[in-house]
């Protein structure tokens, strides 16, 4: 695969897109619905998050609307923003945690970190279920719509030679609306149909939150 590289601002998706982008200064992964939301809220009362690999026995993850208010130290497994954020840190880049909350946040403090900077939106899983029948082995990767916004939202307030890759993100979430993209993609619906329009709901919040969480020693803080 061509990389992006003699871009300053690049985006891929997914594990395979932490080796693309593995010689970038800084790398956001995104994870909209729901593991950077989470993370936001954690870090933004004052907390911290450290991100557990996630097995299929490893069951349920927090969901935001359950972490509301919650600080100190909580560990939160996921099978895609939290196996991202281990793959990024291997890489020996900055590794920072961003959605919809905190986008411009997490875009002025990558800035200030380094030259080149890789987005990474974590997309889904086809065949992994973790609301319903439970989990199940990991599938072919699935780009969603929240987590292409997502990255979209921190590519907005960067600046810098942009890959095309980057330009379509920035120009769809200048473009849509994105709350309401959110609500109505597959993701969305699914969240909502399952009882948990809460979390939804956290997740468009767009620019509410100035926390930006850093993986240091395997804790995002």
């Amino acid at each position: 695969m061509f990389s992006q590289e003699g871009y300053q601002l690049r985006l891929e998706w997914g594990p395979e897109g932490v080796d693309a982008l593995r010689d970038c200064d800084v790398l956001v992964v995104v994870d909209v619905l729901s593991f950077t939301t989470s993370v936001d809220l954690v870090v933004g009362n004052g907390g911290q998050v450290r991100p557990s690999r996630w097995q299929p026995a490893s069951g349920r993850t927090l969901r935001p609307a359950s972490l509301v208010g919650r600080s100190g130290l909580v560990e939160l497994p996921s099978p895609n923003g939290s196996n991202l954020c281990f793959l990024a840190a291997e890489t020996g880049a900055h590794v920072l945690a961003a959605c919809l909350r905190n986008a411009s946040a997490v875009a002025k403090r990558a800035q200030e970190l380094g030259e080149t900077i890789g987005v990474i939106p974590a997309g889904e899983r086809w065949g992994l279920d973790i609301l319903n029948s439970g989990p199940r082995e990991f599938g072919p990767l699935r780009p969603c719509v929240e987590d292409h916004l997502g990255a979209g939202a921190v590519l907005s307030a960067l600046s810098g030679d942009a890959s095309p890759e980057v330009q379509l993100a920035v120009a769809a979430f200048r473009n849509t609306d994105v709350a309401d993209a959110v609500r109505k993609c597959g993701s969305g619906r699914e969240l909502i149909e399952n009882g948990h329009a809460a979390d939804v709901e956290l997740a468009v919040e767009i620019g509410v939150s100035n926390a930006v969480p850093v993986l240091v020693e395997g804790v995002l803080r």
